[in-house]
């Protein structure tokens, strides 16, 4: 009876925690928003409001809580493990390969070993190590080393997709974020069992790398079990909800299971096996992303809880940080900190030198890795959980270390950016404009399309004969006086840049136009509106899209009774949707299968032209370069999907 009891009150006082941290974590979602009118990263603010929250200062979640919510914590950890192997697509990383692998490699070996070194150098100022042999010294300060590799590949998204930014050194920046984060995962592995028998015994055997090699065999086995269970689950029709709720039950499921076996393996086989839970949900995710029909949707899964995630999980840690150690230790943190800027622009240097990378390039490829997040984090966490005395102070400092990253490194990444001019937006934060369209003639109905166009980044340049009388003060366009339709007429308004012709003048001034635009300029789009049917023939022998006024009201209102809802989404009436044709311009497409393409969950591809002639699409087309392909989704998702297609 009393034991039914204890567990009944055991669980009412989970219930309790749970509940006191929900109104944190809320509070946290909501408080960190005045984080970034500071220009400061949201996971700074979900940091400072646990750290005041804690026990150390409010006390609103009390130290016992945060042992009951370890399980949070787990599944906060193989949730950012899922993340980042979801980003590792290696279809999209191809062309930048060696790059990308030269400079991982020299970065995870150079920060490693450069970070390792001074926190050994500057171990006697850290209050736990009085009294710690040699050996445990040396596995303290590999840890250090190890969380010091890890970047932040959300992050570095944040920032690509901000500044809509596209080329080799983007490319190459997000390549080796991820690389990098799925490579510390296994490192980590090796390291944390390494230094977990040399703190706890003080000596080095031989055993201990058969374990290690052990302990890898069964996390890459497991996470192929991992990966049908995923699987399994996306396979579900529908239920999207559930799906959620089944993956993040999967995580926690990879935690519960390795802690099991590091109890029975200790217990049965006198030596314990740490299993890492995140170097099996890496692999897992890895190969759903690159080796099954379920990335897209794991994908939306990963993107749409992530904000829960983030502010639980970066809440609960701020939460188990000791200010007393953060303000004792503050110029550790700074020491820390520039030696890892040292080991990141050393390993830059020479990797790009190896690769054979621009001089430029050389200078600034440490710029994009100096933020950490949510993998550094739960590498910090792990060692607080696994060594309670010690282990939570080691934590706040490299903790401290990784907010101090979150605020410096996102501006060194834009900057870089900035300088090798790949983004893509102006210095007021609009979109620079990419497309230019020549309108041939000013009236109500020119001037509404201008508008429209406008909203949808066009660069829009209007040729007038004269200017009519209800036109007159519009001065929001540029105005080009027509002086013929000749070649050297038509280029003192540079009608060659143009991606568009719309001609709306009178048939004979619309085909002379046309013809010149066709032969001289190869202008991708010429659309003119007919008056006359006679010059109908004249006009589709020269490549020109023909809207005929007399028969278009009574085509559009027989596709609305038709098809009421695509006519709805090509007219673009629903504000959040657009239709858009890209021209594939990107090599590093070429060849993949439409199934095979990373698009956003709100994208649907309709057709694929090639040449002058659509061709019938499915999953297996593969796509060619100058391929036009017609997408349907939101317009932020076409205008990502449009980047990446058009390349650089």
């Amino acid at each position: 009876m009393s034991t039914g009891f204890d567990e009944m009150s055991t669980a009412l006082q989970l219930i309790i925690y749970l509940g006191a941290f929900g109104i944190v974590a809320v509070a946290a979602g909501k408080v960190a928003g005045a984080f970034q009118k500071l220009k400061l990263p949201l996971i700074t603010g979900f940091l400072i409001i646990g750290l005041i929250s804690g026990p150390e200062v409010f006390g609103l979640i009390e130290e016992e809580a945060l042992a009951r919510l370890s399980f949070l914590n787990d599944i906060a950890l193989a949730f950012i493990a899922f993340a980042v192997g979801s980003e590792l697509y290696l279809n999209e990383l191809r062309s930048r390969m060696k790059s990308i692998i030269n400079l991982s490699i020299a970065q995870i070996a150079i920060t490693f070993l450069l970070v390792s070194l001074s926190v050994y150098l500057l171990l006697d100022v850290f209050p736990f190590s009085d009294g710690m042999k040699l050996a445990a010294r040396v596995a303290v300060s590999m840890l250090a080393g190890t969380i010091a590799v890890a970047s932040s590949p959300s992050s570095a998204i944040a920032i690509i997709n901000e500044l809509r930014a596209r080329g080799p050194f983007t490319q190459t920046a997000i390549g080796v974020t991820v690389v990098k984060d799925f490579g510390v995962i296994v490192f980590f592995a090796i390291i944390f069992t390494l230094s977990k028998s040399l703190i706890q015994e003080a000596e080095f055997r031989t055993i201990y790398i058969v374990q290690v090699l052990v302990e890898l065999v069964l996390a890459f086995g497991l996470g192929f079990l991992v990966w049908l269970m995923l699987r399994l689950i996306l396979s579900l029709k529908g239920m999207i909800e559930l799906k959620k709720g089944l993956v993040l039950l999967t995580g926690l499921l990879v935690y519960l299971f390795t802690h099991v076996m590091g109890n029975h393996s200790s217990m049965y086989l006198g030596l314990e096996l740490h299993i890492e839970p995140l170097l099996i949900c890496i692999i897992g995710s890895f190969l759903v992303t690159n080796f099954s029909v379920y990335r897209n949707d794991f994908v939306r899964i990963i993107k749409d809880l992530g904000p829960y995630v983030y502010v639980m999980f970066f809440t609960l840690t701020g939460a188990m940080i000791s200010l007393e150690v953060l303000v004792a230790m503050w110029y550790v943190t700074l020491i820390i900190f520039g030696m890892r800027i040292i080991s990141l622009f050393l390993s830059g240097f020479s990797a790009g030198a190896i690769a054979g990378d621009p001089p430029i390039f050389r200078r600034i490829l440490w710029m994009p890795f100096v933020t950490q997040a949510g993998v550094g984090v739960g590498l910090a966490t792990i060692i607080a959980t696994a060594y309670p005395g010690w282990g939570g102070e080691f934590a706040t400092v490299m903790i401290a270390v990784i907010v101090l990253t979150q605020i410096v490194g996102p501006p060194l990444f834009k900057w870089a950016l900035h300088l090798v001019g790949e983004a893509h937006v102006k210095s007021d934060g609009s979109y620079e404009v990419e497309r230019k369209v020549l309108i041939f003639g000013l009236e109500n109905q020119s001037l509404a399309l201008a508008n429209q166009l406008s909203k949808q980044n066009w660069k829009v340049e209007f040729v007038v004969t004269d200017r009519p009388v209800d036109a007159e003060g519009n001065s929001d366009y540029t105005e080009h006086v027509f002086e013929g339709s000749g070649q050297l007429a038509l280029r003192k308004f540079s009608a060659e840049t143009a991606d568009t012709i719309v001609c709306l003048l009178s048939d004979e001034e619309n085909y002379a136009i046309c013809e010149t635009a066709f032969e001289h300029f190869g202008t991708k789009h010429m659309i003119v509106r007919l008056n006359d049917k006679e010059y109908y023939r004249k006009f589709l022998r020269i490549r020109v899209m023909v809207m005929d006024p007399a028969t278009a009201m009574v085509s559009l209102m027989e596709h609305f009774v038709r098809s009421p809802i695509a006519t709805s989404l090509l007219l673009g009436m629903d504000e959040s949707q657009d239709t858009i044709d890209i021209e594939l311009r990107n090599s590093d497409f070429h060849g993949l299968t439409l199934r095979d393409l990373r698009l956003p969950y709100d994208v649907i591809i309709l057709s694929v032209t090639r040449g002058d002639h659509p061709i019938i699409s499915h999953g297996y087309t593969r796509l060619r370069l100058g391929d036009i392909v017609t997408m349907v989704g939101s317009i932020e998702s076409l205008d990502k999907v449009r980047l990446n297609l058009q390349g650089y």
